[in-house]
Parts: C-alpha cells; sequence; structure tokens
C-alpha cells in the first residue's frame, strides 16, 4: 500500500507558502540566468572537420540553382503535412518536402497498409517533378517518424522503444536495427525518417523520455553514428543512400532533454558547458557519419528558442561541428519564436533553420516567406544557401534517379515486412533491452513445466507493449489485430510453457481463487507521446490492473513475478515489495515472445544482460541531490545473489501534491482522477479515443497552443447531448467556492458566429438541468472564467462535485475547448458569464 507523508500544516497555508517559496526561487533563478551571459562560445566547442562535399553534386547545384525561380526557392524551404495538403498544391507551390505526423496517414485511419501508402508516396512524387509552368521540377521528400520502427505501417517489426535500446547498450544491434527501419520504409515509399532521437534526457517527468537512449551521453554518443549508418549506409561506399536506404535526422538539437521539470518544449536553464559536453555528445558521433539532415529542437536554451537561435543553429552547428546538410524544424516550432506566428516567422530562416516544418501551416507561410524575401528581411543568400543543402541532401539521396516510388526496389512488397530474420533482431533486442530490478530466492527463470497462471492488462495487449508513436501519434485504442506480424507477451509465455509441457491460465484482472506454481504479472503505464506524457511525479498510478492482486497471491505463498511496461523508471515501490522477481521490461514492441525467452530461459545462452541506462528513483519526488534506489548501470543476471530486501512505501510526497491540483484537463488528456464521458438520453460512455460520438455529439481533437491539445466539440442534432469531465469519488470544492476560485477554460467557435452553450457542474444527486449560458466568440481562442460560487448559487452540492464541467449546446454549435482547470479570481468580482 501506498503511503503518504502527513501534513502537519493547513493546506491553505502550505498553498501560499509555496507560492511565496516558489517566485522566490525562479526570481533567484530568472537573476542568475540573466549573470550567465547568454553568449554562446563557439570556439569551446569541439572542432568537427566537415565531410567534403561531393564535387559532382556540388556542380548539380550550380546548374540547378539559376534555372529555379524565387516562388520554387521559397517553396522549396517549407515542409507540409499530407493532412493538410494535396499533390496538386505540392505542384502549385513547389514545396521541397512533405511529412505525415503520427496521425496524418492516408485513408481513415492514423496508419495505412504498403498499398495505400505507396499509392499517395506516388501522387505526391509525381506531383512534385511535373515541369508545368517551370523550367525545372525538384522533387519532394516524404518523411515520417518512424522512431521504433516503420510504426505506421501496418505489417511492419515494431522494435522497442530507445529507453529500452539503451539499456541493451549493444551498438551492433542498434544498427541493425536502424537497417531494418529503412528496409520497411522502402517498401512503403518513404524517404526519409526522423531519427534518432539524441536526447540525453536529465528529469525523466519528460512525457518524451523513452525517446531517449539514456541519461549517460556516452551511450547516446556511442549510438549515434551507428543509427546514421545503419538508415542512410556509410558515406563513401557503394551502398550509401541505396536501395533499402533512407535520409536520417538527428533530433532535437539542442538539449530536449534538459528542460527544467521535464516539460515537454520547456527551457533548459544549464550552463554552456553542459550543453556541450552532455546534450551535444549524440551529434559529436552522428555529423561525422554523415547524417544528412538535424532537426531543430521545441524547447529552449536559456530563454532561447532554438528554432531562432542564430548562435547554436549557424555558428555551432553549420561552423563549429562542421554540419552541411539541412536544418528542418520541428512541427510549427518556428511559431514560438519570439515575434513569430506560424505562419510568418523570417527569424528561424535567417537564424539557419533551412526547412520549416509548417504542417498546417504552409500556405500562410509560404506567402510571408516570399514577401519577406523580396523586402529584403529574408537576404537572398540566406535563401540560396538554404536551398542548395536541400539539394545537396536530395541528389545525394538518389531522389533524382530514383523514379517514382513504386517503381524502386522493395516497393510494395508486402511479403518484405516482418522477415523472420528481422524479426529475430526484434526480439534480441527485447531479450537484451530487459532489466532484472529484483530476483530473490532464484525466482527466475521460472520452470516452464509447472501451472503457470498470468494476469495483469499488459499480457494481451500488444498496444499496451509498444506504447506511444505506434499506429498512431499517442499508441491508443488499437487492437491485436492491428498487429499481423505481432505476438502478444502472454502468446509468448503460451509457446514457451505448452512446449514444455506445464500449464498456462490466463486471467486479466487476476483471479486469486485460481491455483498456481507461479503467477507473472504484466502490468504498467498506458501509451502516451510527447507532452501528453509529462508528469509531476514520479509515482507510478496503477490502471488497467489492481496491483492489490500480487499481495494476496504472497500471502498464500506463491512466487510473483512482475514484468513492468514503462517508458520511464518510476516509483513503484509497493509493486517490487509485492513481487519476488522484478523486471523493467520497458516499452519492448511487437516481439513479445522476447519476454518469455529470459521468464523461462528458453535457451541456455540466454541471461538478463541489460543494465539501466537511467536511474530508478527511491521516492516519487524529484531530487537531484537524493540517491536513486537502482543506479545507473545497475541489474541483475540469473545467477546473482543480491536480494533486494522490503522497500520504504512512503512516496515522499505531502498530502498536498497529491491532491487535485486543479487541473482537469490539459494537453489534450484528461488528469486523473476525472475522466470525459458523452451521454445522449439514456446512453452514457466514457471516452476512451478520438474521435468519437454518441447520440449527435461528435468529439475529436483540435489544436491550441500545440498538436491535439484541445478538444472539438460539434452537435449535429437538436437533442441537448452533453460532455461532462466528471469522476467516480466526488470531490470537495467548497473551500475553492468560498474562495473565490474560477473554472477556467480556453475555447473558440469554429464558425463564423459567435456560439452559445450551456455550463454546468454537477454532484450525484443533481439532475445537472441548471446551467449558465456562456458565449464563446468565434475565431479566435480566449480565456474564459466562471465563479464557483455561480454553481453554488445554482444549488449545486460544491461538498461532493462529481462532474466539474457538463457542457451542451443546440444544433449547429461546433467549439474548441481546452486547458479545463481551476484559477483564483484574478479581479476578486465573481461572474457568472465567463467573461
Amino acid at each position: 500500500m501506498r503511503t503518504i507523508k502527513p501534513l502537519t500544516l493547513p493546506v491553505s497555508l502550505l498553498y501560499i507558502l509555496s507560492i511565496l517559496v516558489l517566485g522566490c526561487a525562479e526570481q533567484k533563478q530568472s537573476q542568475d540566468v540573466e549573470k550567465s551571459a547568454n553568449l554562446v562560445n563557439p570556439k569551446d566547442w569541439p572542432s568537427i572537420k566537415a565531410l567534403p562535399l561531393d564535387p559532382s553534386i556540388e556542380a548539380q547545384i550550380d546548374d540547378l540553382l539559376p534555372k529555379l525561380t524565387l516562388e520554387q526557392k521559397v517553396g522549396q524551404v517549407i515542409q507540409a503535412d499530407t493532412g493538410s495538403i494535396t499533390p496538386e498544391e505540392v505542384k502549385k507551390y513547389r514545396l521541397g518536402s512533405v511529412l505525415s505526423g503520427g496521425n496524418s496517414a492516408p485513408g481513415p485511419l492514423p496508419y495505412a497498409d504498403t498499398k495505400t501508402w505507396l499509392a499517395m508516396a506516388d501522387k505526391y512524387y509525381k506531383a512534385s517533378i511535373d515541369e508545368e509552368g517551370v523550367e525545372v521540377a525538384i522533387p519532394c521528400i516524404w518523411g515520417i517518424d518512424a522512431v521504433h520502427g516503420h510504426a505506421n505501417l501496418r505489417g511492419a517489426i515494431v522494435f522497442p522503444h530507445n529507453i529500452g535500446l539503451g539499456a541493451m547498450n549493444n551498438p551492433d544491434l542498434i544498427e541493425q536495427i536502424a537497417s531494418v527501419t529503412a528496409h520497411e520504409l522502402t517498401v512503403s515509399g518513404h524517404d526519409w525518417t526522423f531519427a534518432p532521437t539524441l536526447a540525453v534526457p536529465q528529469d525523466i517527468r519528460w512525457g518524451r523520455s523513452y525517446e531517449g537512449f539514456s541519461e549517460d551521453a556516452q551511450i547516446v554518443k556511442s549510438y549515434g553514428n551507428r543509427i546514421v549508418y545503419g538508415l542512410q549506409g556509410r558515406i563513401g561506399e557503394a551502398d550509401f543512400m541505396g536501395d533499402g536506404r533512407v535520409i536520417s535526422s538527428a533530433k532535437h538539437f539542442l538539449a530536449d532533454g534538459a528542460t527544467e521539470k521535464g516539460v515537454d518544449q520547456g527551457d533548459a536553464l544549464i550552463s554552456e558547458t553542459e550543453l556541450r559536453n552532455v546534450h551535444a555528445a549524440g551529434y559529436y558521433s552522428a555529423i561525422p557519419a554523415g547524417v544528412q539532415t538535424v532537426m531543430a529542437s521545441f524547447s529552449s536554451w536559456q530563454g532561447r528558442k532554438l528554432h531562432g537561435d542564430k548562435e547554436l543553429l549557424t555558428d555551432v552547428l553549420k561552423g563549429q561541428l562542421g554540419f552541411n546538410g539541412f536544418v528542418v524544424g520541428d512541427w510549427n516550432g518556428h511559431g514560438q519564436v519570439p515575434g513569430c506566428t506560424n505562419t510568418d516567422c523570417p527569424q528561424s530562416l535567417n537564424a539557419g533553420l533551412d526547412m520549416y516544418m509548417a504542417p498546417d501551416s504552409w500556405k500562410g507561410l509560404y506567402e510571408s516567406t516570399l514577401k519577406h524575401v523580396k523586402s529584403g528581411t529574408i537576404p537572398m543568400s540566406r535563401l540560396d544557401d538554404a536551398v542548395r543543402r536541400i539539394l545537396r541532401v536530395k541528389i545525394a539521396s538518389g531522389i533524382f534517379t530514383k523514379g517514382a516510388p513504386s517503381t524502386r526496389k522493395n516497393a510494395g512488397d508486402e511479403s518484405l515486412l516482418g522477415l523472420p530474420e528481422n524479426r529475430a533482431i526484434a526480439r534480441q533486442a527485447v531479450r537484451e533491452s530487459m532489466v532484472l530490478l529484483k530476483n530473490n530466492d532464484g525466482t527466475l527463470p521460472i520452470d516452464a513445466t509447472k501451472t503457470i497462471l498470468v494476469i495483469g492488462d499488459g499480457a494481451e495487449n500488444i498496444s499496451k507493449a509498444c506504447g506511444g508513436w505506434t499506429l498512431s501519434w499517442q499508441g491508443t485504442g488499437h487492437t491485436n489485430d492491428e498487429f499481423p506480424n505481432g505476438e502478444t507477451i502472454l502468446d509468448g509465455i503460451k509457446e514457451a510453457v505448452n512446449m514444455a509441457g506445464g500449464k498456462v491460465i490466463y486471467s486479466a484482472n487476476g483471479d486469486a481463487s485460481v491455483a498456481a506454481d507461479v503467477v507473472i504479472a504484466i502490468y504498467g503505464e498506458d501509451p502516451y507521446a510527447e507532452f501528453q506524457g509529462d508528469l509531476e511525479t514520479l509515482d507510478f498510478i496503477p490502471n488497467g490492473f489492481d496491483v492489490s492482486k500480487l499481495a494476496e497471491f504472497q500471502s498464500k505463498g506463491i512466487p510473483v513475478v512482475s514484468v513492468f511496461l514503462s517508458g520511464r523508471p518510476l516509483w513503484c515501490n509497493p509493486e517490487i515489495n509485492q513481487s519476488d522477481a522484478f523486471i523493467a521490461a520497458w516499452l519492448p514492441g511487437s516481439e513479445g515472445g522476447g519476454i518469455s525467452d529470459l521468464l523461462f530461459q528458453r535457451d541456455l545462452s540466454f541471461d538478463f544482460t541489460g543494465r539501466l541506462s537511467f536511474s530508478w528513483p527511491a521516492s516519487a519526488v524529484v531530487s537531484k541531490d537524493g540517491e536513486p534506489l537502482f543506479k545507473l548501470g545497475y541489474g541483475l543476471s540469473y545467477n546473482n545473489a543480491i536480494a533486494v530486501n522490503q522497500l520504504s512505501e512512503n512516496s515522499g510526497l505531502e498530502n498536498s501534491e497529491v491532491v487535485s491540483t486543479g487541473e482537469f484537463f490539459s494537453k489534450g488528456a484528461p488528469i486523473a482522477p476525472w475522466g470525459l464521458w458523452l451521454s445522449s438520453g439514456d446512453l452514457v460512455k466514457q471516452i476512451a479515443s478520438f474521435p468519437t460520438s454518441v447520440g449527435g455529439l461528435i468529439i475529436s481533437k483540435t489544436d491550441h497552443i500545440a498538436q491535439e491539445d484541445a478538444l472539438r466539440i460539434k452537435w449535429t442534432k437538436s437533442d441537448r447531448d452533453q460532455m461532462r469531465v466528471s469522476t467516480a469519488s466526488p470531490s470537495d470544492m467548497s473551500r475553492q467556492a468560498n474562495g473565490a476560485m474560477e473554472l477556467t477554460f480556453s475555447a473558440k467557435s469554429f464558425k463564423a458566429d459567435d456560439a452559445v452553450v450551456q455550463i454546468g457542474m454537477c454532484d450525484p444527486d443533481s439532475s445537472c438541468d441548471q446551467t449558465l449560458n456562456i458565449s464563446i466568440a468565434a475565431t479566435d481562442w480566449r480565456e474564459y472564467r466562471i465563479s464557483l460560487s455561480c454553481f453554488d448559487n445554482l444549488g449545486v452540492d460544491m461538498t461532493k462535485v462529481s462532474s466539474v464541467l457538463m457542457i451542451t449546446a443546440g444544433e449547429g454549435v461546433d467549439i474548441g475547448l481546452s486547458n479545463i482547470r481551476l484559477e483564483s479570481d484574478i479581479d476578486a468580482k465573481p461572474g457568472c458569464d465567463g467573461k
């Protein structure tokens, strides 16, 4: 059981004190940053000799550049998402590239099969090389996030996420994995993958921690060049950018893994020395290996947005580090540069960005960039340099001579996906990535002739084992039949046990009445990606499986083996205590059989060789000075006689840190224990994935500040259907109602006119029919505030709020909604109209 350190001060006083302390700390930190002089010293960075330019390629560029119109050159520096641009528009605007974001596959799904991908690849390619109206046409290149295999292609192999690959610490195998990924990318006609991720995460509350190989810069550096070789081949050798190879992109430059509190797209308040020695380490091997593109980071360094940092992008990366490929932006990252918007940002190009990633903003950005070049705001020399770099990469990739995607080697041949020898590589990676944290009394390996009870929601769920960036951006809501070349962890266990003559009983919920010799529990985090995975603490919040069942089996003397699925180390001392053996399996991907290889030591040569590439926390509270529970490099093998004794179950969290933070919906997801529910008449359902609907109410995702961080709610009938933000455990908000707190959210109407919605709060005993009329403005997002006292006055029992927000509207209303939370009344004037 989890215990919380008791609080000795009133929560209200602690809240006030924390605000004062944080305010002072942040002010001092800000002053320290100013004192540290924000100037970069490029000469202090390692000097990397630029790879020699190919004279024949440079001659081709010299021939092409004068033939391009200004409009073509501007088009070359812009990349659009395939969900927002047609092949005809690629031809008209002569864009240099298209990408498919995590949810932007052709067709109705966020992923597609080979035939569908390839047909669309041909359309974009053929449109780009149509010479109508121009002297010469430049082929576009198609990029995608194949970050642990080509996971948006049906039937492709899904490898373990990078956090597991870091634990295996095997550069030879990582190169093989990259090579297989490139091979499967060429089957669907893609030219370019946005990998490798060379982040060195230092605060694993960051939702992208699993995209990093290690907190140890040397492990990251040892992988950088090998992944580039696997994807592109080696410069100077015959297969460089040949058949089965794709363009690679080292990302995210720079210090995306160093942000304060692990906040995605946040600010890295670190010294230049740490920036240079730790967070740039992977680039010191990737650049000499010939990585063709580098992606700029969303994040900032000491308040400077990387998308606008000329010293780092130009003076350091292109100058001192000798990078002669091109720099691509991240998803509308240029719009975060001070003075910029998504559709207007000359600052980024002038700083050294060569290609904007402008998924849905490409047209406005094209028009403003063209204007800035004509006015001289963007010098022609800077534009020509960017285009030269893009052409250099394109020519080296062979895009000018390879022909249409469907005519290339491997294209369209689905039999090349999931080849047995390639699945064997993935299975080996699963084995080598697992870290054995506890193996008291030699519980592992398990005798496969015994009766084995398998429990937990991860056993028969490939999607959960794969995590985010799998079939869709967030990786949620997918069934096993969507992984035709995958194997569940349960199936791998069954195969091993059946071959040995044992017996497997499966009970997802953990039926404690079952008689068994050993229990294998498979559980952990649900999938997430990017900012939607950011955490406030490192406390593992059990979901999908009641982990208290572990103690029931232990009390009966049945050994319990936990297989923990997660994208980062988490504080889970209660679960470790309730397990005789505990395995950090990370996010192993689609080869679930690799888990069984070590559970049962299916070959005498098999053993646990994975070692922690991130330290494991001793507390749920992040502390830079605290000792970890398990240090970097820790990991047991079968024969280690190290016993892990009873661990403290004091999480380190104060009561005030685990009660509701006053946030209900943020970064595109509800905040536990709150969830999203829809109701239409007697029909009520919880939202599990998007888009979804009930009655005439349609709910999908839309963009507010970041990608898919908001809800889009559309009423298509006049039935007054509702969406609620609700919890099964009502919350006492009487203090907040008396304390001048306001229900706050951001919203906009997608129609030309303002929209009127009805908003209420509910308690379990009310019908929730007392509401307030709120007018939502058209065109622009804005903030709305409603005093909690307004709901109190409507008769809501504020001591047991079960729905913090209920919203309904009439037919035709179409609004966006985000950032639902409680805020202090800023003007001390209670208002019930949202203004």
